[in-house]
Formats: structure tokens, sequence, C-alpha cells
């Protein structure tokens, strides 16, 4: 479910590399609409939380001799309740499906354009997930760049898991607990299925399954 954005968004840009955290800081504090803090560790950013409560924390994976991973549990252990999108120049597959499972909104890899890390920012604040290309079949066991058009009779087995759940009426939380992964998985392999069918709601994707998919389900 699309969350209402808050007014101001309040943005959190952790990462040790001044030159970019400051790039980055300023294009966003273009914006009217975002209020945006910036730090260089993880424990400055444990300050900055209890104080500025972000909406949206910016985590850069490597942070020198820290990993970013250490922030998600320890914010949580404070309180903090916003969407966590990790911003890196590399991270493996495996540290991703990590990260993707501690609750993460998102991996933005650094070498896209800020202006996507806009609309990323504004898709995972709404309460969406936002994966690169590279990291789209980790979570839905299909390839990334496949024609739509290939794809109506292909669902993959985590993507059958998730219709089955559809139809028992599961919550995206309560779809993650029984497939024991993160509701960013979940939201990401939703999404996917709504732009493979052209529907936009669960209720009409639970149709176009029945109708069209019923023989893998």
């Amino acid at each position: 479910m699309s969350r209402t954005l808050p007014k101001p968004l309040r943005v959190l840009i952790i990462d040790d590399h001044s030159l970019f955290r400051e790039g980055v800081a300023r294009v966003l504090a273009d914006r009217p609409d975002f209020a945006v803090e910036s730090c260089g560790s993880v424990d400055e950013a444990l300050r900055l939380v209890e104080t500025h409560a972000p909406d949206v924390v910016l985590l850069d994976y490597d942070l020198g001799f820290e990993r970013g991973s250490r922030f998600l549990p320890a914010a949580q252990d404070l309180g903090f309740e916003g969407r966590v999108l990790v911003v890196t120049a590399w991270v493996s597959d495996l540290e991703a499906v990590r990260l993707m499972r501690s609750g993460v909104a998102g991996i933005f890899p650094k070498e896209n354009p800020t202006s996507a890390l806009v609309e990323a920012v504004l898709d995972v604040a709404r309460g969406g997930a936002w994966l690169d290309q590279r990291f789209l079949k980790l979570v839905t066991g299909v390839e990334p760049g496949s024609d739509s058009a290939e794809l109506p009779k292909r669902l993959s087995e985590r993507e059958r898991k998730v219709v089955r759940a559809l139809f028992d009426g599961l919550s995206n939380k309560e779809i993650a607990e029984r497939l024991r992964v993160s509701e960013t998985i979940i939201k990401t392999i939703l999404q996917r299925l709504f732009q493979r069918t052209g529907v936009h709601t669960r209720g009409q994707l639970v149709r176009v399954m029945l109708e069209d998919y019923q023989d893998q389900i």
C-alpha cells in the first residue's frame, strides 16, 4: 500500500566519501519538500536518528573501516521506523540477499544518475521497493531484461509461492513470514507481477492469475 509522503521528507545520507555525500546532499536539498542531513559513520548516523527521526536513510554499504549493514539493527533498537535504501558502488550477490532479508527497501548502484536516485527515494518513501536490474533475478527468479511478451506462462517458483499466498488473503508481512524473506522482496515480486500483467491492484492480479496462470498455481 502506498504511503502518504511526509512534508518535508526527512532524508539522512550516510557515506564516508565527503565529495559524494555532499554532492548528493546538495542535489536533494534543492527540493523544497526534502530536509537533508548527512554524516560519514554509523555512530554519527545513530545520533541523528535520535535527534532528526529520518524518513529515508541513504546508506553506503562500505564505510571504510565498517560495514553499513550495522546501521539498521542498531537504529531499530533506537525506535527507527523509516526506510533504508543502500547506495553503494558495489555489493556481492550474497551480501545483497542478506541486506534485502534484513529489511532494506532496495539497493541503488552509485553509477546511476542522481535524477534516478531522487525517484528511488520517493519510491521507497511511499512504501515501495527499488532494486537495480542486476538484483531482480535474486529476488524474483526471473532474468532481468526479459521481454514481458515472452513471459505470460513462465512464473518462477518464488512468484508462484507469492501468488498462492495472495489467494490465502495474506498481507505482504504475512507472506514474508511464510516464505522467510523480507517485505522488500515480496513488494519487489508483486511490483514485477503488476508490470508483467498490466494490473494495478492485488485483487486484479489474483483474477489474472486465476484466468491465465491457473495451470501453474
